[in-house]
């Protein structure tokens, strides 16, 4: 099979590479269509490490080829989207049903080989159906979709309430979709205007750049009261935090997805003072299965988040275009 293999940071080459076999309870994966996100090109810069050499990939959809020993489910010729990080299942957090934050939980394309990749073998529990009559395409973003269904279920979102997403990346369009499809009213806020146009197509009522006013007046004037009931951040800065703190409301809800890596400086006194609930959401449970019903039901439309597509053999100019400004999500089309 081919395979787009990492030999170190910024050595790619697609290359021959054996064809895995799947071992009890694994199954065998033809990939359709893989999505390169920020994590990989994080791996593929080398600003995170990885053992080399590494398949990357995460995000995909494709087709059972093979099941090992002890695999009833899934089976072969289905087509399936893949759940790419899978917990020991055995620890304390694992037994009390936190499989999310498992302190051994793998993930595919950063610590096994991932999908970038004609053949890839995952845990046949990682495994779902994918709804018959939705394209693979639209698909492919199941993963960070299942991650913004987490973390609006986290901020406990009702109809007729007020919201605000801060970034306007793929997180940030999927989840403002999200918080639509609960009956909220979406407010979404980004350093940029550049996507503002696609937010309000996908469900945005009001549209701010950070640069524009503070952010305290357009919340207050949006949600016609002292702020917003709740915002998610996908952004994954420190500045993002800083934002969604003074987009909320007195005794409202700020749900932080977007992993910042740097120090944040949080003004606590506020936090308490207004009563702030802050809450961390990290990937998914069982949100797959949640997020791929939103697509097949038209809920949230992933196709426009695609801007770019490329083989197999062009995966270093699909690296290179992820980070132009226009780029939004990038496919990979085997």
């Amino acid at each position: 099979m081919k395979a787009a293999i990492l030999h170190g940071p910024r050595e790619l080459r697609v290359e021959a590479a054996r064809v895995p076999e799947p071992g009890a309870d694994q199954a065998l994966v033809r990939v359709a269509v893989a999505g390169l996100c920020g994590t990989d090109y994080s791996i593929f810069s080398g600003d995170r490490p990885v053992t080399y050499p590494r398949v990357m990939g995460h995000e995909f959809v494709g087709r059972v080829e093979a099941v090992g020993p002890g695999v009833t489910t899934p089976r072969v010729g289905d087509r399936v989207a893949i759940e790419p990080n899978y917990s020991c299942g055995a620890c304390p957090l694992c037994r009390e049903g936190n499989r999310n934050l498992c302190l051994s939980r793998t993930a595919v394309g950063i610590d096994v080989d991932g999908c970038f990749a004609e053949l890839v073998r995952v845990p046949a529990r990682c495994c779902w159906a994918a709804p018959a009559g939705v394209a693979d395409e639209d698909l492919m973003v199941t993963e960070p979709l299942a991650v913004v269904v987490r973390a609006v279920a986290r901020g406990q979102v009702r109809a007729g309430e007020t919201a605000a997403v801060v970034g306007a990346g793929t997180l940030g369009l999927l989840a403002l979709q999200v918080l639509r499809a609960r009956g909220a009213r979406v407010l979404a806020v980004s350093r940029s205007a550049r996507r503002f146009t696609l937010a309000r197509e996908l469900g945005a009522e009001a549209t701010h750049a950070v640069a524009d006013g503070p952010l305290e007046e357009v919340a207050r004037g949006f949600s016609r009261r002292e702020g917003v009931d709740c915002v998610v951040e996908t952004a994954g800065t420190p500045e993002a935090v800083a934002h969604a703190l003074a987009l909320v409301r007195p005794g409202g809800r700020v749900v932080l997805t977007g992993l910042p890596h740097d120090p944040t400086s949080v003004r606590f006194f506020s936090v308490v003072r207004r009563e702030v609930t802050i809450v961390g959401s990290m990937i998914y449970q069982d949100e797959f299965a949640e997020a791929m019903r939103l697509v097949a039901a038209g809920h949230v439309r992933t196709g426009p988040l695609i801007t770019h597509r490329f083989a197999l053999d062009e995966i270093e100019r699909a690296f290179a275009v992820h980070r132009e400004p226009a780029s939004i999500k990038v496919a990979v089309i085997l």
